[in-house]
């Protein structure tokens, strides 16, 4: 019957579509509200006090996820209106986006900050943060195109294809991103073992460089971590829409809180613990870096002399 509640859900504009299929919970959509605006207000610190202004895609991803739950509690009380749909549905979509475009800028950062770094990487590190930053564009478009025309009923097929081809963008994208990633560890702790400043038992100096320490091994670490939950989500993603409107992700939000909510959140918290600015602040020396810090144009040894 047309204009009838289902479960509490009312359908959009009185007729028989409904945008929900299950009353949003608001006590969920607050904690989260409150994490991500955390979590934002915590790196906008750490941006601005170090003038580290890579951080921006990041900070506004935790932007976009509060703005999303914002939307997500207002449709508690309004299952019939298409506003606080399209705000959670877009906003929570893609700042995951917005988070990789800052993890593919540290794996750059990273690279050409260690001495003869840019030697080891699959990919010029002055192409490396262009190509997956155009890639993660893509996907942002794809994705909250597709989320714009979930809203409107009779083209939820269209959009959902569009975000699906936005997910499978950015899935694509992460797999050769940890490919590049791994492939540079394996080959820069090649080298350093070879040049003897990669001991195997442990010391300081397998997980700095010898000449700026940097510790190379801990950001990778947190590239990979970040990288997993990311993949996660959006795996999760693909399999909520490929499900499509009957599926059990669409219809049971718990899932929704643990493969997005959760691991996005962990996003934001892994990425302040375990990196630091400081990380890669060590300035280039005996000229292996120019200005900009994307190119290398003298490689230095990686043992010191000893001194005389």
């Amino acid at each position: 019957m047309a204009g009838e509640a289902k479960n509490g859900i009312l359908p959009y504009k009185g007729g028989t579509y409904y945008l929900w299929h299950y009353v949003p919970s608001l006590p969920g959509a607050a904690i989260f509200i409150v994490l991500f605006a955390i979590a934002t207000l915590a790196h906008s610190y750490r941006m601005f006090r170090f003038r580290q202004w890579f951080y921006i895609p990041f900070i506004l991803g935790c932007i976009f996820e509060a703005i999303g739950y914002v939307g997500f509690a207002m449709a508690h009380s309004k299952t019939d209106q298409l506003g606080p749909f399209i705000i959670q549905s877009i906003f929570i979509l893609v700042a995951p986006a917005l988070f990789a475009a800052t993890v593919y800028m540290v794996l750059g950062r990273l690279i050409v900050r260690v001495p003869s770094g840019p030697s080891c990487s699959l990919i010029r590190p002055s192409r490396l943060t262009k190509t997956f930053v155009v890639g993660d564009v893509l996907s942002f478009l794809l994705q909250s195109s597709g989320g714009g025309m979930m809203a409107k009923e009779g083209n939820q097929d269209l959009g959902e294809k569009i975000i699906l081809v936005g997910l499978f963008v950015q899935i694509i994208m992460f797999g050769l991103f940890i490919i590049v990633a791994i492939a540079f560890h394996v080959r820069y702790a090649r080298m350093l073992a070879v040049s003897g400043a990669y001991g195997s038992g442990g010391s300081r100096n397998s997980t700095t460089t010898t000449t700026n320490e940097i510790p190379w091994l801990k950001v990778l670490y947190m590239l990979y971590a970040v990288s997993l939950l990311i993949m996660v989500r959006s795996i999760f993603r693909v399999a909520e829409y490929v499900m499509g409107q009957d599926g059990y992700p669409l219809n049971n939000q718990w899932a929704l809180f643990v493969f997005d909510s959760v691991l996005m959140f962990l996003v934001t918290a892994l990425f302040f613990f375990m990196f630091h600015p400081n990380d890669l602040a060590a300035s280039p020396r005996d000229g292996d870096y120019d200005e900009v810090g994307t190119s290398i144009s003298v490689n230095v040894p990686l043992r010191r002399k000893s001194p005389v």
